[in-house]
């Protein structure tokens, strides 16, 4: 394999011979000069060539110098090249200050003349051309930040001494509740269900002696949202920690996980997503802002706003208003809602004795849910008679009731939306703009 040079190598080297190989951004085919810019995944490169045309008279021109300019005025935007020619450094070059004088073109593969997409297509369509769509130098950053994202994930969890797991995504009954669930034929009429979080199995780690686990993967939910935040195939970020005393812990783990996230991202891309994006990252200081349910609702109130809902929580505006108190009073983009009734939570959160609410947060981030976390009920009685309470048959959970009758230490975590995260940190207005290929209830494809 040929050792490449990129172009955000080109500034580090010395005017000469070079090659370069990207796709054809854009091309100005003036009478006496032509301009080709050239991308690559890592940035743009100016090429230029001083043009030559057939003579008025009949005179003989260079061959070789007609074939390049005619062959220069013919590129269409998106074809794949390597160019060989002449580096130079000029400070007048807004693109880098560095150009590069074409000697030679090698066209690998030529594009249609016709773009299907351009910069003002609607979101639909450059979803239908998502790889032209991510050509884009903003759409590169945004999957850079998310690896730059998951890594700090990563190096937090394992320099803690987490276990990372992989947990299946074929499961023989449901992991939250018996709605949201795909249905997928399994062998000898059997059914298998998509998992809609690797939560069972992120508690058996904890009674099977892991201690701490993490997890980012695939998840899914037959959910025909059609909103900017729902998606039927997403990538959730799971942990869960054995030996706590309730849902703090978690907390102050999670917000210790995106504090250091977010500096990873500003350290490596702060300048670049100001640039592209218009946007300083913030990183949150910790503690975050923690607010009860209940309270949160009057203060929702107390802001001219009625919550429409009759369960208790909070609706997508409530979210926004509280998201909106908490940054004019503490000037923090982040708050945990905490102290949720059980009738609006999951049957596996445990419940506190004195209160009878659950021992559970959601995380707000810009006024949109990205988490929820819980310390998990790890005796399993009481579990069962809450599975019973949501209307769950406990015979089809025996497996995981299992799980709590050799002995569970007490445990919580979360799962966190990736796409959502990345879409509000970026402030795109929805989490199509930030995944690599979206799945919703009316798209499958590309």
């Amino acid at each position: 394999m040929t050792e490449r040079i990129l172009v955000n190598q080109l500034q580090g080297l010395a005017d000469g011979p070079v090659s370069v190989s990207g796709w054809v951004e854009t091309v100005r085919d003036q009478k006496k000069v032509q301009f080709v810019i050239l991308r690559d995944e890592t940035g743009a490169v100016q090429l230029v060539n001083p043009a030559t045309r057939p003579a008025e008279d009949g005179t003989d021109q260079d061959a070789a110098a007609l074939a390049l300019t005619e062959l220069i005025s013919n590129l269409s935007t998106g074809t794949f090249l390597t160019v060989h020619g002449e580096l130079k450094h000029d400070e007048r070059v807004k693109l880098g200050g560095v150009e590069i004088k074409i000697g030679a073109l090698d066209v690998a593969a030529a594009a249609l003349p016709e773009t299907p997409i351009a910069a003002d297509s609607g979101l639909d369509k450059r979803m239908d051309w998502r790889f032209l769509d991510l050509r884009q130098r903003r759409n590169n950053l945004i999957f850079r930040v998310q690896t730059t994202l998951e890594h700090a994930f990563r190096t937090y969890w394992i320099e803690r001494d987490y276990i990372e797991v992989h947990s299946p995504k074929l499961m023989a009954s449901a992991s939250e509740s018996n709605a949201e669930l795909f249905e997928v034929p399994y062998f000898e009429e059997k059914t298998a269900y998509l998992a809609q979080s690797p939560q069972f199995f992120k508690q058996m780690a904890q009674v099977a002696g892991f201690g701490k686990i993490f997890e980012i993967a695939p998840a899914f939910r037959a959910d025909p949202s059609f909103t900017s935040r729902h998606a039927t195939e997403f990538t959730s970020v799971d942990a869960e920690i054995s030996w706590i005393d309730s849902h703090e812990d978690v907390a102050r783990m999670q917000e210790e996980l995106l504090q250091t996230a977010f500096q990873a991202v500003k350290d490596k891309h702060g300048a670049e997503i100001e640039e592209l994006f218009g946007i300083e990252v913030q990183v949150p200081a910790i503690p975050f802002p923690r607010i009860p349910l209940a309270e949160a609702r009057e203060i929702v109130k107390s802001r001219g706003y009625d919550i429409p809902r009759t369960d208790g929580d909070l609706d997508p505006e409530g979210e926004r208003q509280i998201s909106a108190y908490v940054e004019e009073t503490y000037g923090h983009q982040f708050v945990f809602i905490t102290d949720y009734h059980p009738e609006i939570r999951a049957f596996y959160h445990m419940r506190d004795e004195e209160t009878g609410l659950t021992k559970s947060y959601d995380l707000l981030f810009k006024g949109v849910e990205i988490t929820t976390g819980a310390q998990r009920e790890h005796r399993v009685d009481v579990l069962i008679e809450q599975a019973k309470e949501k209307g769950l048959e406990p015979e089809h959970l025996d497996f995981y009731f299992d799980f709590f009758r050799y002995g569970a230490p007490p445990h919580g975590g979360f799962g966190m939306g990736l796409a959502r995260v990345l879409m509000l940190l970026l402030g795109q207005d929805s989490i199509r703009e930030v995944t690599y290929l979206f799945r919703g209830p009316t798209r499958l494809a590309p």
